[in-house]
């Protein structure tokens, strides 16, 4: 193929005539699958057509996918746009509910491209190897059911050990102009191969892969304008470190950050991924940079060359349009950016190196580095991992070590084998790392961490995107650090917070003091990358038609689903209020993912209750006794009560909305009624069956009290745009009436009729 194009001038007509007939492959694994940057740019002229405007580059890509370009409505941060997305990608805990659900669907096979990755379930504790042989063996049971149900159902399978589903996906497959749902929050960070890729519930996913439209509220675009270049201790992480103190977590909600100006040449492709992964920190739909020489480069190393060859001859439909406008700007200038530090407890509490250690003495946080961490889906891509390599192997030859515990999470079995191989691994071993397996570990609190007490106040820094409280160990008073995975190495050699590589020296082991240098480490490798062990199960290519999967009736960790009941044809009678709450927390339970019933006892029990401000403490109005939630629900729904939650604002924020969706349905509920929803777990509710409404004014949730009944009126002639009322009746025989506002359209009317959007979907086969 490459001797055919022939070299030059000649090579790039060749190429423009030969990818004019030649179809490529959307990837390695999925030969028959092509990319169609025809049906896009159709898509994007008729769009730009009709609202007569130049487009952003987010826009192109989105709407470039529209299921009707010439019918759908489109207003930014307004409409609902009907969306379909080129392919799928699923985490081994988010696939367990989204594969079961598909197979509740009854569908014989996936209609777009698929993936499952096992990365969630891998607890680190004492090494790679030995850490990933005790997952395979602890989660058997479900990595046996996502392999038997992709093999089953056309999906891909990457078992245990191949890496974080993020860096898979920008290895293999993510390239300029697809659109990918994941049922992951940092599925964004495949905008660095400019890619739109957004994450959703596992609903949302199975959607896709039933060929249903998928919906998503037509996002504003925010434009984060780059200037000059990266120089020096300041890396690609710095950018989004600074845009997170600028925006704050919720600065991008609903909206894509479009990355653009001549800044962005300077950045490599996989720091563009970094920076559109903690996207996600700021709240927003997704991240994306334009097409660019770097992109290519990256595309040829990962052996994508063909789909390289292809996007340059559609570089115009991979970039924004000239003059095109964005709804807010930010502008940073690359040559005054400095290496940042956020936290702790928050990714937008935004430093300067420069400035942490006295604001660490003001506040009380403790100086001393207890562990640094390289690596996770941010961060560990083989520039990454050199720039590290290339700070450890300075304080290695003045004889230093790290003072702190040292960890390091390779992004893929492709980047563990190719560090390995160039000796990256070595260096940073011999100052004291250690290499945990190629899985997300503790960026997800995958951590058994044995150094420190739970309650014991101490400080670490990582590489990682997220650092609430108590996210990476458990303990609450554990104070996490953001930074780039060189300045993470720094502080580790250092062991304490105020050191600041750019000004600080360090004592050699034969006392003279020296200064580190900036990190330098090639952006790729100069050999091709090792691939490593071969890690990817394909589907059977005669089809899964004849395949069983299997699903013990007495396992504690996987469920086939039931269908939900359908609506009876009237009004809900007499709900019982099982909480009103005023906060609520989600806790993880991730082995109990694929187990609905088993999943519903962790169901509101971090919710405080308003009548006592109790945590898991409600009456059961049948009864007089308080209990847990979860069990009041379950009485109730033994003695046929159904019941309704009331809630303040943005309910449902968090990572785990989808089984906070299923499980109050499982228990009996019917409806949620607050102040306000947060997007997409309004959406889960209402593919779950369940009644998401809204206090058209909110003062009336001041007239709620704990031991109500509340009858919502008006489902006989539920319709788009006309509020549903309710009648709250009060234990004193009064009564109290209001409007309730929904936001359902009528394709989500019909999935509540039929019990669920997967009942819908069984109705229309």
């Amino acid at each position: 193929f490459m001797l055919a194009l022939g070299q030059g001038v000649r090579r790039l007509h060749v190429s423009a005539a030969f990818n004019a007939k030649a179809k490529v492959s959307m990837s390695r694994f999925e030969p028959s699958n092509y990319v169609n940057y025809e049906k896009l740019n159709e898509n994007v002229n008729i769009v730009r057509k009709r609202l007569n405007r130049p487009l952003t580059l987010s826009e192109k890509i989105v709407y470039g996918h529209l299921d009707d370009p010439v019918g759908q409505d489109i207003a930014r941060g307004r409409t609902y746009l009907r969306l379909r997305p080129d392919r799928v990608a699923m985490q081994d805990a988010t696939a367990q509910m989204a594969m079961l659900q598909f197979i509740s669907s009854g569908l014989p096979q996936v209609a777009v491209p698929s993936t499952i990755h096992c990365d969630h379930l891998i607890e680190a504790q004492i090494g790679g190897a030995k850490d990933l042989a005790r997952a395979k063996d602890i989660n058997a049971e479900v990595y046996n059911f996502l392999a038997s149900a992709g093999a089953k159902y056309g999906v891909g399978f990457w078992k245990p050990g191949s890496g974080i589903i993020h860096q898979i996906i920008l290895e293999n497959y993510a390239y300029p102009g697809v659109l990918l749902i994941g049922t992951d929050s940092h599925t964004p960070n495949g905008g660095g191969l400019g890619s739109i890729c957004i994450g959703v519930g596992g609903a949302d996913a199975v959607d896709v892969m039933a060929g249903i439209p998928w919906e998503l509220k037509c996002p504003n675009v925010i434009g984060v304008k780059l200037t000059g270049k990266l120089s020096g201790w300041t890396s690609p992480k710095d950018v989004i470190l600074k845009v997170a103190g600028i925006l704050t977590v919720k600065g991008g909600t609903g909206a894509i950050v479009e990355y653009h100006g001549p800044g962005v040449d300077s950045i490599s492709c996989t720091g563009m991924a970094t920076i559109c992964n903690m996207g996600a920190e700021i709240g927003a739909t997704t991240s994306v940079f334009p097409y660019n020489h770097r992109m290519k480069t990256y595309l040829e190393k990962t052996g994508r060359g063909d789909i390289a060859a292809l996007a340059d001859d559609y570089a115009d439909l991979l970039v924004p349009d000239a003059g095109c406008e964005y709804d807010s700007m930010v502008e940073i200038n690359l040559d005054e950016l400095k290496p940042h530090i956020n936290g702790p407890f928050t990714p937008d509490l935004a430093h300067p190196m420069a400035d942490i250690g006295a604001t660490a003495v003001k506040n009380g946080w403790p100086l001393e580095v207890k562990v640094g961490l390289i690596g996770s889906c941010t961060n560990s891509s083989y520039e990454d991992m050199g720039r590290s390599a290339s700070v450890a192997k300075q304080a290695l030859d003045k004889g230093l070590k790290c003072k702190a515990a040292f960890t390091i999470t390779p992004g893929s079995e492709q980047i563990r084998a190719t560090i390995e191989r160039d000796g990256y691994s070595k260096i940073l071993g011999d100052v004291g790392g250690m290499v945990l397996a190629n899985a997300c570990g503790p960026c997800i609190g995958q951590w058994d961490r044995r150094d420190v007490k739970k309650g014991e106040k101490n400080t670490i820094v990582t590489s990682y995107n997220r650092n609430f409280t108590a996210r990476n160990d458990a303990n609450p008073a554990t104070h996490a650090f953001v930074a780039s995975p060189e300045i993470v190495t720094a502080l580790a050699i250092a062991g304490t917070l105020d050191f600041n590589p750019e000004v600080d020296y360090l004592t050699a082991a034969n006392g003279e003091k020296f200064k580190l240098k900036p990190p330098s480490a090639d952006e790729l490798p100069k050999l091709d990358f090792d691939p490593g062990q071969d890690t990817y199960q394909h589907p059977p290519a005669e089809g899964g038609s004849k395949l069983r999967v299997d699903v013990s009736p007495t396992s504690t960790r996987l469920q086939l689903l039931e269908p939900f009941d359908k609506w009876a044809g009237g009004d809900l009678e007499d709900l019982q209020i099982l909480i009103k709450k005023c906060i609520l927390a989600a806790g993880p339970w991730l082995k109990f993912r694929g187990h609905l019933d088993n999943i519903s006892n962790n169901m509101l029990i971090g919710a405080v209750n308003i009548e006592n401000d109790g945590v898991n403490k409600i009456k059961n109005q049948l009864t007089g006794e308080y209990g847990g939630v979860p069990d009041v629900a379950r009485h109730y729904k033994a003695n046929g009560l159904s019941w309704v939650v009331v809630g303040d604002d943005n309910y449902g924020e968090g990572s785990s909305r989808e089984h906070a969706a299923l499980e109050p349905r499982h228990l009996g509920g019917r409806c949620i009624i607050v102040k306000s929803f947060a997007r997409i777990h309004e959406t889960n509710l209402k593919k779950q069956g369940m009644l998401p409404l809204t206090f058209q004014n909110p003062a009336d949730y001041d007239k709620i009290r704990p031991d109500d009944k509340i009858s919502i009126k008006g489902l006989a002639t539920f319709t788009p745009g006309k509020p549903l009322s309710t009648v709250v009746k009060h234990s004193d025989g009064t009564k109290d009436e209001f409007q309730l506002n929904h936001t359902f359209n009528e394709t989500q009317i019909e999935w509540f009729q039929a019990g669920s959007a997967l009942n819908r979907m069984k109705e229309l086969q």
